[in-house]
């Protein structure tokens, strides 16, 4: 019996490192995984809020509540007080980052109040004001100062320092309005429950840095890994008490974009005025990019950790989380894009002097 002759297989068309590329496209302006998985989590609790709220088998809030104080820790087992000190010196510097981080936010944001009060939306100007009041973040920031060639050793400080002052200064921000609005609402309770969740783990990382620092440094990817799935528990559960309790059936999709061109002006508004000022106090080009970039950014991290301690009603906490989130999104992909702005300038501008 013949065989017949067998006919060449049709392979499917390859598109060679289509997917690399996609994903460096991707990168290059803020759109990573996580960004995703954040669109992904709210999904998931309004398709499943349950999930979120069951406290058997597992209370994923209590997981995401333990796993808070891990972060901490792994960030201060990393925190080098070799860098601390290094970025101590350029003073003028420090003061620009830190008032335009915990003063100019607030106070750009705090006039619109008597617009929103009493009104569905003041929940959504609350969460803004929280934004404003939350602490620069940390690793995106020294990255981008890296990127675009900015002081990387005041980078580091300024957006550590950052981190520990906002533990005092955010609560006493949201004091103003928490206390008129939540009975029993306890600032100095409420800093004592943020140092010892945030500030005792951190300064317990320091204090092991000399024997667990280098470990900590050569695993930071996996341990930012371990900061981003703690920071999607915590949204995600907080997402599902309030679509549970069906906190968002008062706002509009209008609502919602007219909150993102919100913080897109903020964003702006900001960077614009530090770059000013910085201009004004006669920065050189490396003071001026740290300022810039440590200054307009807020820290998810610390206002998904916060809003754990600050807001007692879990329903509300999905909204208060929107602004931030939002915020978040934002300042990666604009960020990215004039980081690498500044950087390709400056090679040209080498090249040109050359």
């Amino acid at each position: 019996m013949r065989n017949k002759p067998q006919q060449p297989k049709q392979e499917s068309p390859k598109i060679p490192g289509l997917i690399p590329r996609a994903g460096a496209k991707a990168s290059r302006i803020g759109l990573d995984w996580f960004l995703l998985a954040l669109i992904g989590m709210i999904v998931l609790a309004y398709l499943w809020p349950q999930l979120g709220i069951d406290r058997e088998p597992v209370s994923l809030g209590d997981v995401a509540t333990y796993g808070v104080s891990l972060i901490f820790f792994f960030y201060g087992l990393r925190l080098s007080p070799e860098k601390l000190r290094t970025g101590l010196s350029s003073w003028r510097l420090h003061v620009v980052v830190q008032l335009s981080t915990f003063i100019l936010f607030p106070l750009l944001v705090l006039p619109f109040h008597t617009l929103f009060e009493g009104s569905q939306n003041e929940l959504l100007w609350l969460g803004t004001f929280y934004l404003a009041a939350l602490p620069s973040t940390v690793s995106s920031s020294v990255v981008m100062v890296s990127i675009a060639g900015g002081n990387i050793p005041a980078a580091i400080f300024n957006a550590s320092i950052s981190s520990l002052i906002g533990i005092f200064i955010t609560p006493l921000w949201m004091g103003l309005f928490l206390q008129a609005s939540a009975e029993g609402f306890d600032i100095w309770g409420i800093m004592g429950k943020l140092v010892l969740q945030v500030l005792l783990p951190v300064i317990l990382g320091i204090a092991l840095h000399r024997y667990w620092g280098n470990f900590a440094e050569n695993n930071k990817s996996k341990l930012r890994v371990f900061d981003q799935i703690i920071i999607l528990l915590i949204v995600f559960t907080s997402f599902c008490e309030s679509f549970a309790r069906d906190m968002f059936s008062g706002y509009s999709i209008s609502s919602l974009f007219i909150l993102a061109a919100t913080m897109v002006a903020l964003f702006f508004l900001v960077y614009g005025l530090i770059h000013v000022l910085s201009k004004l106090l006669g920065f050189n080009r490396e003071d001026r990019i740290t300022a810039i970039f440590c200054g307009s950014k807020k820290s998810l991290v610390h206002g998904t950790v916060m809003s754990k301690v600050l807001f007692p009603d879990a329903n509300m906490v999905g909204i208060i989380l929107l602004p931030i989130m939002i915020y978040h999104a934002l300042q990666l992909l604009a960020a990215s894009i004039i980081s690498q702005r500044m950087a390709r300038k400056a090679q040209q501008d080498a090249v040109s002097i050359g």
